[in-house]
């Protein structure tokens, strides 16, 4: 019996970062690879912006090409101990939404950035709340993401919390292989949750070496080549009803000589064959 891939696979922009491509160019190599999504980073949408480029245009060109923009990277403080930064913060969040919301991104990437030290789970839980009603003005939505090596909101079973106290209607939770593994959250607490609470999946791996305290953002693997529970990932993810974007999301100085459409096919190859049912 063949094997069934019952999710979407993105390219998150990250995994190019070698190549220093602009934001039209990493939307080109993704469609030509064959992906049916990207997500991208907020600092390109910026310097693309920034440089006179149109936003629209750029939704255009994505239409154009088939690829459907996924989600965004961006590191907003909003979950900081200081009350200022996150006052200060409100206007880089409106800042940025309002071009995510002319590019037609449906959602960001909400990681517990700063220092959260000294904060509760349900203080976080406020805080995250205030950033969904920010951003419900825009239609852009706050993905909750879990930081492996954060001083809070570090494990699954916390942003799950956090996004249950929040109150928020449709809250969603960002999964990363990498981030559980850090921040040492079990694979089987996904069977824990919905498919409609998962907003997107990072897809990525990891070596037996480094060790888990010691490992770095760097080190990470394409799908398959490490000691992931990958298998039990995407049969978790398909119990729980998620037919959504598993976007490739890898941090490599370089791929030793590989082009940037080669190392694509390679990472959509691998997502492709490793999470298949």
């Amino acid at each position: 019996m063949e094997n069934l891939f019952p999710f979407r696979a993105a390219l998150n922009a990250s995994t190019l970062f070698p190549y220093r491509l602009g934001i039209r160019d990493q939307l080109q190599v993704a469609a030509e690879a064959g992906y049916k999504g990207i997500e991208i980073w907020m600092k390109d949408l910026q310097a693309y912006a920034e440089a006179g480029g149109s936003v629209h245009d750029l939704k255009r060109t994505a239409s154009e090409l088939g690829i459907e923009i996924a989600n965004a990277i961006s590191f907003i403080p909003w979950a900081d101990d200081d009350a200022g930064l996150r006052s200060r913060g409100k206007r880089q969040t409106e800042e940025e939404l309002s071009l995510l919301a002319e590019l037609g991104c449906p959602s960001f990437a909400a990681p517990p950035l700063g220092t959260v030290d000294n904060a509760t789970l349900d203080e976080l839980a406020v805080r995250y709340a205030e950033l969904c009603e920010l951003a419900k003005g825009y239609g852009v939505a706050p993905i909750l993401e879990f930081w492996g090596r954060a001083k809070k909101l570090s494990r699954l079973s916390e942003a799950a919390y956090v996004a249950k106290q929040s109150g928020v209607t449709g809250a969603t939770l960002l999964l990363d292989p990498f981030h559980m593994y850090t921040g040492g959250s079990s694979v089987s607490d996904i069977a824990h949750l919905n498919g409609y609470r998962i907003g997107i999946v990072h897809a990525n791996d990891y070596p037996a070496s480094p060790a888990r305290e010691t490992i770095s953002d760097a080190d990470r693997l394409f799908p398959g080549e490490g000691i992931a529970p990958s298998s039990e990932l995407a049969r978790l993810l398909h119990a729980a009803g998620y037919e959504g974007f598993l976007s490739l999301e890898l941090f490599a100085a370089d791929y030793g000589g590989s082009s940037a459409l080669e190392v694509a096919k390679r990472g959509l190859s691998a997502i492709k064959q490793t999470y298949a049912i």
